[in-house]
């Protein structure tokens, strides 16, 4: 860690953060942590609904993202991804 900075709240990163979700996903990059295959999350296969879904990888089928929809909350587990790269449009 470095000492000669001050560290900032999650606060400070609501802006980009918004900037990142608030972009269509169809589009974005995926890969996954199983099998290494890089592909649009448009690719995905998608098993469940309504409240809950899991996409899984279509060349392996593991689970590279789960969403829960609580009503109150949206709940997003990326665990089976090892990166998601959403493409910045414009600004």
């Amino acid at each position: 860690m470095m000492d000669d900075v001050t560290p900032l709240d999650g606060n400070a990163a609501a802006g980009r953060l918004a900037d990142l979700f608030a972009v269509e996903m169809t589009r974005a990059m995926i890969v996954c942590e199983s099998c290494g295959r890089e592909g649009a999350l448009a690719t995905l296969m998608l098993y469940g609904g309504g409240e809950g879904v899991v996409l899984r990888c279509p060349s392996c089928e593991a689970v590279n993202l789960r969403l829960l929809d609580t009503g109150t909350t949206l709940n997003l587990d990326l665990r089976g991804s090892t990166r998601l790269t959403i493409q910045v449009v414009s600004r």
